[in-house]
């Protein structure tokens, strides 16, 4: 029982983290605020899946979360090592 309490706290709080992180993706006035909101979002992700692992028991979805992590870590070194320069 409080684990259930627990994980549906967890899962409000990463719903609000990833309304907050849209809006900051959305409204970056620069690429690199924009490259840090998706990772952000990207985090987030994987955070509410390892939440849903716990809650249904289920551990066929940890290769899921760590080919996310490292999609998350390519796509950012790639952008930002190949940006161009804001005006």
């Amino acid at each position: 029982m409080e684990v259930t309490i627990v994980l549906t706290i967890a899962g409000a709080l990463l719903i609000a983290a990833a309304v907050v992180t849209a809006y900051r993706l959305l409204d970056g006035p620069s690429t690199l605020d924009r490259l840090v909101a998706m990772d952000t979002i990207l985090a987030v992700s994987m955070c509410g899946l390892a939440v849903w692992s716990v809650y249904s028991k289920d551990t066929t979805i940890v290769p899921a979360i760590v080919a996310l992590s490292l999609v998350s870590f390519i796509g950012s070194v790639s952008v930002a090592r190949f940006r161009v320069r804001d005006e």
